[in-house]
C-alpha cells in the first residue's frame, strides 16, 4: 500500500513541476525530391565512369613477391616507402571494402583517390581484408596502375596490419601539407 501511495505522490509532483508548459507546434515542410533523384544519378554515373577509368584487371603490374605488398612510382624516392613501412604517416582517411564485390571496390577505390585530391589528403589508408585473398590480390594492382599514387605499403600493425595497405596520394604544390 505504502508503494501505490509513493507513486501517486510522484505523478503528483511532477504534474505540478509541469504544469504551465504548452506543446509545441512543428511546422511541416515538403521537399520537392523528383527532381533532385535524377540529377544525383546522372552525376553518380559520371563520376563512377571517370574513377574507374585507370583501373584494369587485365594489366598486372610488377610488383615485389617476397615481403610486404609495397610499391613505389619510379620519381619518387625509396624514403617514401621506409617511412610508410614504419607509420610515419598517420591516415588521413580511411576506406574499408569489407564485404563489396570487385566492382563496388574498384568504384569505391577511385571515388576514395578523388576526394584525397579534391580535400588535400596525402596518406589513406585502404582496408582489404584477407578473407578469399580476391580484393587482397586485386587492391595493389589497381592502385599500382593510377597516376595519382605515389607510394603504398603494408600497414603497420596499428592501422591494419596484413589486411590494409597505407597509399600515398600525390597532390599539387599548392595542396601539399608536409614535405615527403
Amino acid at each position: 500500500m505504502t508503494k501505490h501511495k509513493n507513486n501517486d505522490n510522484d505523478f503528483s509532483l511532477f504534474r505540478a513541476e509541469f504544469s504551465g508548459i504548452k506543446k509545441l507546434i512543428q511546422d511541416n515542410i515538403l521537399l520537392n525530391t523528383k527532381n533532385t533523384k535524377k540529377k544525383q544519378f546522372k552525376q553518380e554515373v559520371v563520376i563512377a565512369d571517370l574513377e574507374t577509368e585507370h583501373f584494369s584487371d587485365a594489366f598486372e603490374p610488377h610488383l615485389p613477391e617476397q615481403g610486404p605488398v609495397r610499391y613505389c612510382r619510379e620519381d619518387t624516392g625509396k624514403y617514401l616507402l621506409k617511412q610508410l613501412r614504419r607509420g610515419d604517416f598517420p591516415p588521413e582517411i580511411i576506406l574499408d571494402l569489407h564485404g563489396l564485390t570487385q566492382v563496388e571496390a574498384k568504384r569505391e577505390l577511385g571515388a576514395l583517390i578523388a576526394c584525397c585530391k579534391k580535400e588535400g589528403l596525402y596518406c589513406c589508408s585502404v582496408l582489404h581484408g584477407i578473407g578469399t585473398y580476391v580484393l587482397k590480390k586485386q587492391v595493389p594492382l589497381w592502385l599500382a596502375q593510377h597516376p595519382d599514387i605515389l607510394a603504398f605499403h603494408q600497414a603497420p600493425l596499428e592501422f591494419g596490419g596484413h589486411g590494409a595497405l597505407l597509399v600515398i596520394i600525390e597532390l599539387e604544390d599548392w595542396q601539399m601539407k608536409r614535405e615527403f
